[in-house]
């Protein structure tokens, strides 16, 4: 299996045959990108991950021919699947309150040790924010991806990190 490590000339051949129609590299190419998608999607929909990871590749196989420069591929890709994550995210919203932080006291102290569980906990809003500056985007990148000002995103910044260190050290005042 081919890697996002791969030489561009691999990934490139495959994008281009892709583009001219050729569906057994268009699902290889499918096939090789679902772990990184995955990887993108999860963070940033959370409980809607596979859903965001569906739309990401259909939009992905459906945009294939806008891709310019195929050397490109891999940051396509990030920036496609970044905003279905987002849409998906958005039309599939749960409950808010059963995502925000609990800030009582934990029941186990040992969840404070488990980063996922600490991201999870946090809001929907929060975890996209620190999801996507994870992947590398900065504010102003996620702004565009969020459809919000930047000064929105900024503060959604600002409270994300402090929510998750308040939630990973909750004996710190």
């Amino acid at each position: 299996m081919k890697s996002q490590n791969e030489p561009p000339t691999v990934v490139a051949a495959l994008v281009s045959r892709a583009r001219a129609g050729d569906h057994r590299a268009m699902n290889d190419l499918l096939t090789e990108i679902t772990p990184y998608v995955a990887r993108v999607c999860f963070p940033i929909a959370g409980d809607n991950g596979s859903d965001a990871v569906q739309e990401a590749l259909l939009a992905i196989y459906r945009g294939l021919g806008s891709l310019r420069e195929p050397a490109a591929f891999y940051g396509w890709v990030r920036a496609v699947t970044t905003r279905e994550a987002v849409r998906t995210a958005k039309r599939l919203r749960e409950e808010a309150a059963s995502l925000q932080v609990d800030s009582g006291p934990l029941e186990n102290p040992l969840d404070a040790v488990h980063i996922n569980d600490v991201f999870d906990r946090l809001s929907e809003q929060h975890r996209q924010v620190l999801a996507l500056r994870f992947y590398g985007l900065n504010e102003d990148e996620m702004a565009a991806t969020l459809s919000l000002p930047v000064g929105t995103v900024r503060s959604r910044l600002y409270r994300a990190r402090r929510r998750f260190q308040e939630a990973w050290q909750p004996h710190a005042a």
